[in-house]
């Protein structure tokens, strides 16, 4: 689980049934990062109601600070909280799934054949 997490309200009073619910979705998102940075990443989560009545819709963004100076953020807007939680956490494991990549590329993949075959 990341540990450092912080949830915070613009004009949204944050009650702990929904912080202990974020922290529970973002937390997991450990598992997709790579081995070293696990323990040295920030998350940042503002829910902010938008719209012309308060409580019509809501805007969740995410920001993750990760060492080397990489910021993957993702931004969404939803009418139920929980729901925009959801949507969020997809969008930032996608791109923690690219980041990823472009730091540990795979490894190349030998031809089982030439392994079998003795070379004359």
């Amino acid at each position: 689980m990341l540990e450092k997490i912080e949830v915070t309200g613009n004009g949204y009073k944050v009650e702990e049934p929904f912080r202990k619910y974020t922290e529970k979705r973002i937390g997991k998102l450990d598992r997709y990062l790579p081995r070293g940075f696990k323990k040295d990443v920030v998350v940042k989560i503002i829910v902010s109601e938008i719209g012309k009545n308060k409580g019509e819709k809501y805007e969740i963004s995410a920001a993750m600070d990760i060492p080397g100076g990489k910021v993957i953020a993702a931004k969404d807007e939803c009418s139920n909280v929980f729901a925009g939680v959801d949507l969020v956490e997809a969008k930032l494991t996608g791109q923690i799934r690219r980041y990823k990549l472009e730091v540990q590329p795979h490894r190349q993949k030998r031809n089982w054949r030439e392994l079998f075959i003795k070379r004359k």
